[in-house]
């Protein structure tokens, strides 16, 4: 047997010393649902992650540490042991096992659930007694601990008393008892939520960890404004707000009582195209598809000002980018990968011509307006540039909630997203954005739904391939071949300062991810 990969001896019981205090805080845009597998958008994850555990979690650092699990072993390629913390309950008071562990797993493979192509990636978990619990894989996966940590661990008797065994179907607005109800082992428990209006979490008393801060209760309120939530703060109406605006950090480092938190994100901002469709849904041109002609992608990537959407727009708050994956770790630090392809307007209004679109065409771009860093605006940008090459382009922009289940049944001709989070492994991003969709979850975000079938093999076999200087290799002809078929056109790395009142101190993570439990407000 091998050694323990890993054991922590953390302190069972909150810290009952600190005094009581309350943190009201403010976003853009609300979580989309407390099913913590129905959608897999940072924002609603770092959310639910305040309430529900995961077996494996992240320190301050983005480095894996125990959680609802102690203890790990790996024995051979194909096998996991897990020895599981005892005495947790869950915030109704029912006791976790083994059994909500297995359930939670197979629950994440479920068709609704939108990490199943991570789920899948983890194999059968097995119950061995109340406390240990074995996976057993059909193949390497050299990310396994990476995607443990994104199955959130639920009661498999809650879900079955409240008939949620089934993550919601959230792309066909199915209303479910988890959507707006929840019960994790987490450090917060859920006291009231209103969508879009208000949500309130207070200390979970029974918490199986510490707790670094001091915050005894949490009102989350979206406020959709940028203007208003700056205001909000400077007020001290709210403690804190996640995305202030780029043109407004000079001014908050400048104004008394209130601190920026600096910090580069986990993210890429890319866009894509429908390739799939003969004759696109929401454009001029009938009878073909502009987007599948190579050369017309390349126009458009050729045609954009990336300096100037990031000295003008983002005020200095973006790292321009060729590679779609969330940081350059992702690409080993590859200036060929990372190397953008220039601007340069008459390249790409001669590549126009060439494929036939020299008169340029219309199209609807989708956008969200209350995901990413100035979505809205970035959108409208691509459009002014955009019309350069006589391409006229109308930005469809709407809230995440109604933008990302678009999205999902495809129903897009052109699309922005990002993509990013605690994982800066490439597999994170090729199995999900880059591959042909298939079962279990492969493609689920290759919303343009195109087919490489070169692509999509080598992007499986760096999956499974256990030498890791073999696997580097394989990664890097993956984005070679990703990038000279331009099957999205990338943008930047957004960076993501926070915002706060004086006398509040919170832990930046490079994930966008703001942890509860380690905020002290003096």
């Amino acid at each position: 047997m091998k050694p323990w990969l890993a054991t922590v001896c953390l302190t069972l019981a909150a810290t009952a010393a600190a005094p009581a205090q309350t943190l009201r805080w403010a976003s853009q845009g609300d979580l989309q649902t407390l099913d913590p597998v129905s959608q897999n958008e940072s924002f609603t994850n770092a959310m639910n992650g305040q309430i529900y555990d995961f077996l494996v979690a992240r320190d301050k650092k983005l480095e894996i540490v125990p959680s609802l699990a102690t203890e790990w072993k790996q024995d051979g390629a194909l096998q996991w042991t897990f020895k599981l913390r005892r005495g947790v309950k869950f915030h109704d008071g029912r006791p976790f096992t083994a059994d909500d562990v297995v359930f939670s797993v197979q629950r994440a493979k479920e068709k609704t659930s939108q990490i199943s192509n991570y789920a899948n990636a983890l194999g059968e978990p097995k119950k061995i007694d109340d406390f240990t619990v074995e996976f057993h894989l059909q193949q390497f996966n050299p990310g396994f601990l990476e995607h443990l940590n994104t199955v959130y661990i639920m009661s498999k008797s809650w879900c079955e008393e409240h008939r949620v065994t089934k993550p919601q179907d959230f792309t066909n607005k199915e209303e479910t008892y988890a959507a707006r109800n929840a019960n994790g082992t987490g450090p917060y428990m859920l006291v009231s939520r209103a969508p879009d209006v208000k949500t309130v979490l207070k200390r979970n008393p029974n918490y199986w960890g510490t707790f670094e801060g001091n915050v005894q209760e949490v009102i989350y309120t979206p406020i959709a404004s940028a203007p208003t939530r700056v205001a909000a703060l400077i007020s001290g109406e709210l403690d804190f707000i996640l995305d202030p605006p780029p043109p407004d950090l000079a001014r908050l480092r400048e104004t008394p009582g209130v601190k920026v938190f600096d910090g580069p994100e986990n993210r890429v901002i890319f866009l894509g195209m429908d390739q799939a469709r003969d004759e696109l849904l929401y454009s001029n041109v009938k009878g073909k598809n502009p987007f599948k002609d190579l050369r017309v992608r390349k126009a458009l990537y050729q045609a954009i000002d990336i300096e100037t959407i990031k000295t003008k727009l983002m005020n200095g708050q973006a790292q321009p980018t060729g590679a779609v994956v969330p940081s350059s770790l992702g690409d080993f630090g590859d200036p060929e990968i990372e190397k953008r392809l220039p601007y340069d307007l008459e390249a790409a209004k001669k590549l126009m011509a060439e494929a036939g679109y020299g008169d340029g065409f219309e199209v609807t771009l989708d956008c969200p307006n209350n995901r990413y860093i100035n979505d809205e605006r970035i959108c409208q940008t691509l459009a002014s540039m955009w019309a350069r090459l006589k391409v006229t382009v109308r930005v469809n922009a709407m809230p995440k909630v109604n933008y990302f289940p678009k999205l999902d049944k495809l129903d897009t001709s052109m699309y922005m997203l990002g993509w990013g989070g605690s994982i800066t492994d490439a597999e994170t991003t090729f199995t999900p954005v880059y591959r042909n969709r298939a079962e279990g979850g492969v493609g689920s975000y290759n919303y343009g739904n195109y087919k490489d079938d070169e692509l999509d093999a080598l992007a499986a076999a760096q999956s499974k391939e256990a030498d890791p200087e073999k696997r580097k290799a394989i990664i890097k002809q993956v984005f070679q071949r990703h990038n000279a078929q331009i099957h999205h056109i990338p943008l930047h790395r957004q960076f993501i300062p926070w915002a706060a009142r004086a006398g509040v101190n919170v832990v930046h993570r490079a994930d966008n991810w703001f942890e509860l439990q380690w905020v002290t407000i003096k």
